[in-house]
């Protein structure tokens, strides 16, 4: 068994001169970064005081799990032989929060479009979504089932 091991850098931003003295005094914003690679600008979801214009962490888990699907779900057409042309995802997620404030998601939908160059591809490409939500590595460390609703077009 392979083990692959990954690291980012987190900094807060949000710290407009007197820190975290009151649950107002300061923002949720954070970059995220990777050696060699742009920031991501984070902050939380709006519900929560966060930016807008950030990205909060579940969109980013959105994101996650559907680019991981995405990955495997090419490399497996390009074994099969289905000649893929385009993919869209438009993913949404289910989170649930608890009266003590937290929360968790209780699932997540992976709504891929996909373009093959032929009509008799259209079956396969349909059926590999199975495969790929199968060897996501994403979706294989979540405790709440991500689903599948593909379209499969020419």
């Amino acid at each position: 068994m392979k083990t692959h091991h990954y690291s980012t850098q987190l900094q807060w931003t949000g710290n407009r001169g007197s820190g975290t003295k009151s649950y107002t005094s300061y923002t949720r914003d954070y970059n995220i970064q990777t050696e060699g690679k742009p920031f991501v600008l984070g902050s939380s979801d709006p519900a929560f005081r966060g930016d807008s214009s950030r990205y909060n962490p579940e969109e980013m888990l959105l994101a996650s799990l559907s680019s991981c699907h995405m990955l495997w779900y090419l490399h497996l057409c390009s074994e099969a032989g289905v000649i893929v042309t385009a993919y869209k995802d438009n993913a949404i997620g289910e989170m649930e929060e608890t009266p003590n404030g937290s929360g968790r998601f209780t699932k997540v939908i992976l709504r891929p479009v996909v373009t093959v160059q032929e009509e008799s591809m259209m079956h396969k490409a349909n059926e590999l979504h199975q495969k790929a939500n199968e060897m996501c590595f994403i979706a294989n460390s979540c405790n709440f089932p991500v689903l599948h609703e593909p379209e499969s077009k020419i």
